[in-house]
């Protein structure tokens, strides 16, 4: 991928990020963090509903079926890693119970959410 190309990408990314952030936020949800990196990897976006953490992946593309195919079993294991390392820095979310999710939410066509809760299990 050209460079041009790949800054192309990642600004539309950016774009779909924060239309998901808006997203979330108008359903309910408290953003606590953008964009949360560690060692392990990136998390888009780390939100709280009520007693929930939910870690979240944003995919943009032309439809959602092609959304699926870059949340492989090693994508899971980097981002459960990467939950561990938020929870770690943030152990009264441990202390105080709140349970774990993972949702994937896919952006398509003409901004188009689709909003898939629990898509998988990292505790």
């Amino acid at each position: 991928m050209a460079a041009r190309d790949r800054r192309k990408a990642e600004a539309s990314g950016r774009r779909a990020e924060s239309w998901v952030a808006l997203y979330l936020r108008l359903s309910g949800y408290r953003i606590l963090a953008r964009r949360f990196r560690s060692p392990a990897g990136e998390i888009d976006i780390v939100a709280r509903r009520g007693r929930t953490l939910v870690f979240v992946e944003v995919k943009q593309r032309r439809n959602a079926a092609h959304a699926l195919e870059p949340v492989t079993a090693r994508a899971e294991e980097r981002i459960v890693r990467t939950g561990e390392t938020f929870m770690s820095r943030h152990p009264d979310y441990v202390a105080r119970g709140f349970s774990l999710r993972f949702d994937l939410v896919v952006v398509t066509g003409r901004w188009r959410i689709d909003h898939r809760r629990d898509v998988f299990r990292g505790w």
